[in-house]
């Protein structure tokens, strides 16, 4: 069952990773292409009683973490401070005319803690991807970083209170997080290595990620299945692997800083 959150609780973790995004604001041109992307996001509430879309409390909070909020309580300030024509534009609902309602400080507390989190971790991670279709520059090869980490201070809402770990995948030139994905702990990242980069749009990226993923199955589920490359480091962890790369002649490799 979910904790009641304090006023000045954090912002979901999904939300807060568009910190990295830039500029740090929400364009208006981007509003409603933002919007789409948050529409694939279940609504966690009852059909019953619903006052306002879910895509626009979303879509309120996004721009106010965009623009600086990180709690609950400063995106419904941000929401209340909001001109119309914005409300607007960011899917609010109508209760008059000319004058669109923004949801209560409680109802988007109530609302962003009941999200599936990997859902909205999937919308934001697209939506930052697609924003920018060329981070890496003119003539760069795209690079994404997969990787896991235990959250300080961070436990389970289940009875044995584990620590969070979390795996995601991570853009090597604007260290957007394009995905992520709560695991058990580090032997669980092999399995969900494939599910959390499976909708990301891959095709010609080089995927960077430690020797906990250095597996056949990950590098044939990257070459095969979404058109990547791979850059996998080698321990012990894979002995016969780790005994081949050292018996390959090395001393011929041509040195970038002297063959260009």
């Amino acid at each position: 069952m979910p904790v009641p959150a304090t006023p000045s609780s954090p912002t979901p973790a999904a939300l807060t990773r568009l910190t990295h995004a830039e500029p740090r604001q929400l364009q208006d041109a981007e509003a409603p292409h933002l919007l789409a992307y948050l529409a694939a996001v279940p609504d966690p509430r009852a059909a019953r009683g619903r006052r306002h879309p879910l895509v626009a409390i979303l879509a309120m909070a996004a721009a106010a973490v965009l623009t600086g909020a990180r709690s609950f309580a400063a995106i419904a300030e941000w929401a209340t401070d909001t001109p119309q024509p914005i409300r607007a534009a960011l899917g609010a609902r109508r209760d008059a005319p000319g004058h669109f309602a923004v949801p209560a400080e409680a109802t988007i507390r109530r609302t962003l803690g009941r999200l599936d989190a990997d859902a909205l971790a999937g919308a934001i991670g697209a939506w930052l991807a697609d924003r920018d279709p060329d981070p890496a520059g003119a003539g760069r090869r795209r690079a994404v970083a997969v990787d896991g980490k235990t959250l300080r201070g961070a436990r389970t809402a289940t009875g044995d209170r584990r620590p969070v770990h979390r795996l995601a995948a991570m853009d090597h030139a604007t260290r957007a997080v394009l995905a992520q994905r709560q695991v058990g702990g580090a032997p669980e990242e092999v399995t969900a290595f494939a599910p959390l980069v499976a909708d990301l749009d891959l095709a010609g990226t080089v995927i960077t990620a430690d020797a906990l993923q250095t597996h056949p199955e990950a590098a044939e589920f990257l070459v095969a299945t979404k058109h990547a490359h791979y850059l996998f480091v080698v321990k012990a962890n894979q002995p016969t692997l780790l005994d081949r790369c050292q018996r390959l002649p090395w001393h011929r490799v041509p040195d970038p800083k002297i063959h260009r």
